[in-house]
């Protein structure tokens, strides 16, 4: 055992800890854990802990199905909801075969591939979210309405905004657990919110992201209500994004400066990641009911950048309305597997660096308003799941940055979910079903 792990282990011993929680997402992003007893520890570090997959949608079959979880001692942290007596503290895992192999369906894993591949080319990524969300009111048992807990605005304050007790719960109890929020909001739809986070690299700002999720909704629920990430709960009201944020450094200097014009690695990152945008769709947008949401009320669909304006899919920043800093990805929401997403991200970007590529001039135009014939200059996104599934199952680069092994269960599990949707008599009632609970 390593000190790291022999550190854990003493922390655990000193600070009265009684329940271990091994946390791990599935290959769709959603959060699974299993509890541990402080004494099995030791075991799990060194020998992982043993779960059934084939339970799992989308991992393994019955005839082969055991994996192992290998706890990430970086990753510890205190869940500050659980009693201060008896204390719970949480891991996130790798997963692997039982002979030491990764699970193909291990997203930090796939993430921790991306990111060395970046490091071997000499470059460093760091990322920050900003990701919206709506809150619901809960009937008399106890489940979710569709009622939202209040009816204020973009940036309103109390008494139209009742989210800022819960806004300042969440905030706090992250930085309990050692993530830094930069700010938060009451966003443009009746009951709905958003929370900013300082940079991160990449692998981390994916925990960190699942993390904020899992702590949303405990907090919500700790009021009386429900927290929903679904991209468009409420089919007349603004859809629920997640804005990522990225930086790219060299040699300490960000790729961004001075300026976009006098950065070639910068602009070959984003034609990267504008040319595979289509094919990424899937991942970053992987419900039905994301298509709801894009191409109207700020979501953007259509595959170009700009400076300042906020209708196309990336937009570059001017920090001081000179240097650019950061690139901004628009289209993204909040029920991503963050690993996969980023993952893709960067091997898309890289691309772009090592084969050059131009990146096409910049849109000025606001696309949610502008004339067809203007909207025609520029390719879209898929309009449909069903749309985003086939781009994906058509893409060489898809293939090669994914385990065939995962997206064969991605394809069928998210070609089911369309098909059970389409042939619904009730989209919007289908939809509720299916993902309002979950997501």
């Amino acid at each position: 055992m390593d000190t790291t792990m022999s550190e854990v282990v003493q922390f655990i011993e000193e600070n009265d800890v009684k329940f271990i929680r091994l946390a791990f997402c599935d290959i769709f992003g959603n959060q699974k854990n299993i509890a541990i007893q402080p004494a099995e520890l030791s075991r799990a570090f060194d020998q992982g802990i043993h779960f059934n997959a084939s339970a799992l949608r989308g991992f393994l079959n019955v005839d082969v199905s055991d994996l192992l979880l290998f706890p990430d001692p970086s990753t510890l942290s205190v869940l500050p909801w659980r009693p201060a007596q008896g204390r719970v503290v949480r891991f996130y895992c790798d997963i692997k075969y039982p002979d030491g192999t990764y699970f193909e369906g291990d997203g930090r894993h796939l993430l921790r591939q991306a990111s060395r591949r970046a490091r071997q080319a000499g470059y460093s990524l760091t990322m920050g979210t900003a990701s919206e969300f709506y809150l619901f009111e809960l009937d008399e048992h106890g489940h979710p309405t569709t009622i939202p807990h209040d009816h204020g605005g973009y940036f309103d304050v109390a008494p139209l905004d009742k989210a800022e007790n819960v806004r300042r719960q969440i905030c706090l109890t992250l930085e309990e657990m050692g993530i830094q929020p930069e700010s938060s909001h009451h966003e443009q739809g009746p009951g709905q919110n958003e929370v900013d986070f300082r940079y991160a690299e990449a692998l981390e700002a994916a925990d960190n992201f699942v993390t904020f999720k899992w702590v949303v909704k405990t907090m919500a629920a700790s009021s009386g209500l429900h927290a929903s990430f679904l991209p468009k709960p409420l089919p007349d009201a603004p859809g629920s994004g997640l804005h990522l944020s990225v930086s790219i450094l060299r040699e300490g200097r960000n790729l961004f400066h001075p300026t976009l014009a006098d950065s070639a690695d910068g602009r070959c990152f984003i034609a990267g990641v504008l040319r595979r945008a289509a094919e990424m769709t899937l991942f970053g947008n992987p419900l039905t009911n994301s298509y709801q949401r894009l191409g109207e009320f700020e979501a953007p669909k259509y595959i170009t950048w700009s400076h300042r304006n906020r209708s196309p899919l990336i937009t570059v920043p001017l920090a001081d309305g000179v240097r650019a800093n950061r690139m901004k990805l628009r289209a993204f929401d909040g029920c991503i597997n963050p690993y996969i997403v980023f993952s893709l991200l960067i091997h898309a970007g890289l691309d772009g660096i090592e084969q050059q590529l131009p990146l096409p001039a910049a849109c000025d135009d606001n696309l949610f308003t502008a004339p067809t014939d203007v909207r025609a200059r520029y390719a879209a996104l898929p309009g449909t799941l069903c749309e985003a599934i086939a781009c994906a199952r058509q893409s060489d680069f898809i293939r090669r940055c994914l385990p065939d092994k995962a997206l064969r269960a991605f394809f069928l599990s998210k070609q089911a979910e369309h098909d059970q949707i389409a042939a619904a008599e009730d989209r919007i009632t289908a939809e509720h079903a299916l993902y309002f609970e979950r997501y």
